[in-house]
């Protein structure tokens, strides 16, 4: 007899709750990075502080690999024996290939197993809400189709904002030009970040810490509810810039506390180190509800 649907996701997610993992058994995809001359594998021998260290000393850009077919293929063998669905989420195709990686691997088991790749159009805190989101579906859902077609709305409710210092790493993905890049460092300018449609997007550019949290700020106020948010850092200890930020969301909303995390290393090789951000997961909204009426949920 068919067991329940079995999650898998890759090593970019980044999980407010670690325990998450064990208790809906989510199985996770190492990416690999490469950078001067060594090749690490994501959550296995990388530690997010200590790269963010090593990276802000040394002027080399990390290479983001995806895990390869063959990964994959065996992940997905060992789950096909204890189930014939399987639930694939990864971070945004539009970024990394690592889906695709995914979705060659899922053709290796047709008749076998039914395995559907899905594209969160996100990465980091973003991917692992919606690898939440599936494993708290499957719990109750027997049917891949229906959980697809629900996690492609709370896609809808991510967004996320970014400053960046390295400019190299922006020129890499082509979000700046030589030029560009260039002048940017002469004047000290620190490109703003989006993600849209799964796409890391420019938005816009700032000078100084100041002029960045009033950016994350507005970026805030656009939201009458959020369900789900996570400041980002590149060092574990709270930075300048983040206690600015949340004196600044203190005086704008309800004064809490607000969740900080290093971001992980495979973000870190499209940021950079030394990147500040925040994601948010909207909350759904009711006819009645306010702008500007900042809540963050508790999580059951």
């Amino acid at each position: 007899m068919p067991s329940k649907i079995k999650i898998v996701t890759d090593s970019s997610a980044q999980f407010s709750d670690p325990s998450l993992l064990a208790r809906y058994d989510i199985s996770v995809v190492p990416l690999r990075i490469r950078w001067r001359g060594n090749l690490y594998q994501e959550g296995v021998d990388l530690d997010p502080a200590d790269f963010l260290a090593e990276l802000s000393q040394h002027d080399a850009l990390p290479e983001l690999l995806p895990p390869s077919v063959e990964t994959f293929q065996a992940v997905y063998a060992r789950l096909a024996r204890q189930t014939d669905r399987i639930l694939s989420i990864h971070l945004s195709q539009a970024m990394h290939p690592t889906g695709q990686a995914a979705q060659a691997a899922a053709q290796s088991l047709l008749g076998r197993c039914d395995i559907s790749v899905v594209d969160s159009k996100s990465i980091g805190l973003g991917l692992a809400l919606v690898v939440e989101a599936a494993a708290r579906l499957a719990e109750t859902c027997d049917s891949l189709d229906e959980i697809v077609r629900a996690l492609r709305k709370q896609v809808m409710r991510l967004y996320a904002i970014f400053a960046v210092e390295r400019l190299a790493y922006l020129q890499r993905y082509n979000l700046l030009s030589r030029s560009q890049k260039l002048l940017g460092e002469m004047l000290g300018i620190r490109p703003i970040l989006t993600i849209e449609e799964g796409e890391l997007l420019a938005m816009e550019k700032v000078r100084t810490s100041a002029q960045a949290v009033d950016k994350f700020v507005e970026f805030m106020l656009e939201f009458s509810q959020v369900d789900q948010l996570l400041l980002l850092q590149g060092a574990p200890q709270l930075t300048e810039q983040s206690a600015m930020l949340i004196e600044r969301l203190n005086l704008e909303f309800a004064e809490r506390d607000y969740p900080i995390g290093v971001y992980q290393p495979s973000l870190a090789c499209y940021l950079g180190p030394k990147a500040s951000g925040i994601m948010v997961y909207e909350a759904a909204l009711s006819p009645e509800s306010r702008r500007h009426s900042y809540e963050v949920e508790e999580k059951e």
